[in-house]
């Protein structure tokens, strides 16, 4: 691997501990949410952080083949 796909690598992984630990953040705070009766919320943040594990393993996957 090259010192630009190096660096292309690091910066995605990077990012994507990001996105983990903001999802991460966002379950916490739904889970309070729904805790006080927002059940609805709660069910549509869930959703939506449905998409954000589907986009990770895209990104895990796409990270596994730079750095091969």
């Amino acid at each position: 691997m090259d010192d630009q796909a190096a660096t292309t690598a690091d910066t995605l992984e990077l990012l994507h501990l990001n996105q983990i630990a903001i999802r991460a953040a966002l379950e916490e705070l739904s889970l309070w949410v729904s805790h006080r009766g927002s059940v609805h919320i709660h069910e549509n943040v869930m959703a939506a952080l449905g998409a954000l594990d589907i986009h990770a393993e895209a990104i895990s996957y796409g990270l596994k083949r730079l750095r091969a």
